[in-house]
Order: structure tokens, then sequence, then C-alpha cells
């Protein structure tokens, strides 16, 4: 195996297509000064047109048989961290940037909810996001109630995010050539004031127990909450199912209890 050679306990798939490339840059178009960072640079195929045009790029990197190439091809103008994505600080990044970040990459599908989950809390400090993820991942994301795709994924990123679907890519952009295609999706935080999620604890807690068990009614998956939530106030038939809630239903449940707790 050589260095270069995709391994599949990284879930890499190596974007090799230059349409699809520059298609990417043109739709995140990088700027001089931006706080870039780039999760999983690979063999650098989105990396040199990143680094083109902002001038500096913090990448991400577990896979430390390609280091030795992508620091002799770009130099220091390229930040590496050589860690495992899942355990990076990106709020303390965003501090020594002294500015929110862009963060863009094409993420390893089998671990691409991780990924999302832990950048959630350090929405404040993110401008946007930008990823390649498989296709399903992303028709999940964008998914709106009453979708058969529509889960607890939804609920918690539209809370937070604006999300919008760009465009898809068919498996033979990469290499090797992965058995689904994939997707472009881009990720905008709402701004503070719009968020109105009041403690993220709780709300993360209440989705996922809504969506335990999908076939049952929401009565039933929330009862753990029996007395201490009024559903008809959020909006919510006892008879609903978990998909047929809305996000804003949710984040209303979801503050009822933390206005029982701090009351």
């Amino acid at each position: 195996m050589t260095a270069t050679t995709a391994k599949k306990r990284f879930g890499q798939n190596f974007l090799h297509d230059r349409g699809v490339i520059q298609r990417i840059l043109s739709h995140i178009r990088p700027q001089a000064g931006d706080s870039l960072v780039e999760i999983g640079p690979g063999r650098g195929a989105l990396t040199e047109g990143l680094l083109q045009a902002a001038g500096r790029l913090t990448a991400v990197e577990i896979d430390r048989d390609l280091i030795d190439a992508l620091t002799r091809r770009f130099g220091p103008s390229l930040s590496l961290l050589v860690q495992d994505v899942l355990t990076v600080d990106f709020r303390a990044l965003a501090h020594a940037s002294q500015g929110p970040l862009r963060v863009v990459g094409n993420l390893p599908y089998n671990i691409s909810s991780p990924i999302l989950f832990h950048l959630l809390p350090v929405a404040d400090q993110v401008v946007d996001q930008t990823f390649m993820l498989q296709k399903e991942v992303v028709d999940r994301m964008v998914a709106s109630e009453g979708s058969k795709v529509y889960g607890r994924l939804s609920v918690m990123l539209q809370a937070r995010y604006t999300l919008e679907r760009i465009f898809l890519v068919p498996p033979d952009a990469f290499s090797p050539a992965p058995a689904v295609d994939s997707a472009i999706v881009t990720m905008w935080p709402l701004p503070q004031a719009q968020c109105q999620v009041k403690d993220w604890v709780i709300f993360e807690r209440l989705v996922a127990d809504a969506f335990s068990a999908r076939r049952k009614m929401i009565r039933n998956t929330l009862v753990a909450y029996e007395g201490r939530l009024d559903l008809a106030a959020a909006g919510v038939r006892e008879t609903d199912r978990p998909e047929a809630v809305a996000v804003q239903s949710y984040i209303q449940l979801a503050n009822q209890l933390t206005i029982e707790r701090t009351g």
C-alpha cells in the first residue's frame, strides 16, 4: 500500500474530477484573509485552490502517510493538524485566527454525522461550512417534517443552521469510486438572535428521545416527560409520529422543559 492509497478505516475516497473541484471552489469563493479550515485534505485536490485564493489554510488530517506529501507540496502556507477531527478544538482555532472560521471538506462518510455534531456547539465561531457528503446524509440534513428521511439529524442541524444542498457529485469523481452518490451542502449558522433553543443539552436529549422509536406516536416516545410537556401549545398532536413534528415545535417543547427547570 502506497502513502496515497485510500484506506478503508479512514473512509477515504479521494476527489480527482477537475470540473467538480472547480465548481466547489467557485461556490465557496475563498478570499484572502479567510480563516479557512479544511477537514481531510487527502491528496490536496481542494487544498490547492483554497490556498491560491486565501493564501493560508489550516487542514486536519488523520492519515500520517499523507502528511509528508502535503507538506512538500504546499509548504508553510498550509498548517497541518495531524489528528482525528473529532478531537479538534474548533473554538480554539477561531480564537487563534482572531476571527470566525470557514470550514470545508470532503468528509469521511463513515463518521460524517459525528463530525457535524462535533461542530454544532461552535457554530457561533463559524461563517459557513461547505461539505461533500453521501447524498443520503445530505437528504436527511435538509429534509422537512413529513419526509421519510426527516429525523434527529434534520432537527438538530436545522435548529442551528440554514442549509442548502448545492449539487450532486457522481461516484466516478472519486478514486476509489464510492458505491453511492455524493452531494455538496453548505451550512450557514443562524445569527445568535435567531437561535431559539434555550438549552442545547435539553434540546438534544428531547430530540433523541422523540426519535428513539420512529413508528411510535410522539406521546409514547416522550412518555418520560409526561405531565411536563404541553404538546398542544407547541402545535403537536399526541398521535403525531416523530417525523411529523416540525423543528420549531421541538424547540418549543425543549424550551418548556428549560423554563420548568429555571422557573
